[in-house]
């Protein structure tokens, strides 16, 4: 984590936090966490007790972009569930008080693992903790959407239909040149759109193992995190976006698994794990799934392209990262063009 005083005013969230959170008691000190480019997270720091708080950036916005109110509602939602989550506190969507929206939630105790390699581990641990990753995300897929009051968390409709449309428009709203593959990509997205099979879904909207928690001496997940893309939609995006984030090469950008012997270190083959899932939901297997997995490049190249321009626009969490980011688009793109063959 670095420190980054000059974006959040600490008097502000003190005087909220004092007023409006039962049990607290300053003084405050926060740190940024270096994680992170949609929604800036900070640590804070009491001399009895440590939070998180998550807000929106500064700066104009992209419509429906960066939306925390969504997040504290979906975990407040899932509390007491299979599905584990931090324990959501306040949410302050008064403008006034920070410059923007946010929310202030249990600082979870864990490990978290940046890339699915998890160097350092045995080949045993790997293999468990991606089994309870994948065991997480079929328990997220079977939740009860009107048990849980996340009924309306989504539109109806064909959910992939309305992602494609959404992403096109944000991608064309914050695109900085032409990039000949995603033009392909996108025009290829829209004339496959599958059939709507009728399933119904909470879905996370960005599941991979960077935005999980784990217990710190064993391989329990603790919590889910980073819920701003989730709604109301087909459980295979999720799926799929696993293994998209495997297909991309290891290290600091890619944290993927291209080139990697995964039996090796104990890890399963996209097959594998795909079979897994299904079998954890009952279900007999799933057809096109290059479709579901180009959709998945598709998005994160447009989700990318976003970073990188609040980079050029001087809005960005991390405006040196997020130059670097802008910089794969072109790559996803071409993957995603390649998982449609």
């Amino acid at each position: 984590m670095t420190a980054d005083p000059n974006s959040l005013d600490l008097g502000a969230v003190d005087r909220y936090l004092s007023a409006n959170l039962d049990g607290y008691e300053g003084p405050l000190e926060a740190t940024k966490f270096a994680v992170g480019q949609s929604n800036p997270t900070y640590e804070l720091r009491t001399p009895r007790k440590s939070y998180v708080l998550r807000r929106k950036p500064p700066g104009v916005l992209l419509k429906s972009a960066h939306a925390v109110e969504r997040e504290f509602r979906v975990q407040r939602a899932l509390a007491g569930s299979r599905v584990p989550v931090p324990k959501m506190y306040l949410l302050c969507e008064d403008d006034r008080v920070i410059g923007s929206a946010f929310y202030v939630m249990q600082r979870l105790e864990g490990r978290n693992f940046l890339e699915p390699t998890m160097k350092g581990e045995t080949n045993e641990t790997r293999h468990a903790i991606l089994d309870e990753m994948n065991r997480v995300l079929a328990e997220l897929h079977m939740v009860d959407i009107h048990a849980a009051g996340l009924a309306d968390y989504g539109p109806t409709g064909n959910y992939f239909e309305r992602q494609i449309g959404r992403w096109t428009k944000q991608y064309r709203a914050s695109e900085t040149e032409t990039i000949g593959d995603m033009d392909a990509l996108i025009e290829a997205l829209q004339s496959r759109i599958p059939v709507d099979d009728g399933q119904r879904t909470l879905v996370h909207g960005d599941y991979r193992i960077d935005n999980l928690m784990f217990e710190r001496d064993g391989t329990r997940c603790v919590g889910v995190l980073d819920w701003e893309l989730s709604t109301i939609g087909h459980p295979y995006a999720d799926l799929a976006a696993v293994i998209m984030q495997w297909q991309m090469p290891p290290g600091k950008e890619g944290r993927g698994l291209a080139g990697i012997d995964r039996s090796n270190i104990g890890l399963p083959t996209d097959e594998a794990f795909v079979a897994k899932y299904c079998k954890r939901r009952g279900l007999p297997g799933i057809d096109n799934f290059g479709f579901y997995l180009a959709f998945n490049f598709f998005r994160m190249a447009g989700i990318l392209q976003g970073v990188y321009k609040r980079a050029l626009d001087g809005n960005a969490s991390d405006p040196d990262r997020a130059r670097a980011l802008g910089a794969y688009v072109p790559m996803f793109a071409k993957h995603g063009l390649a998982a449609l063959t």
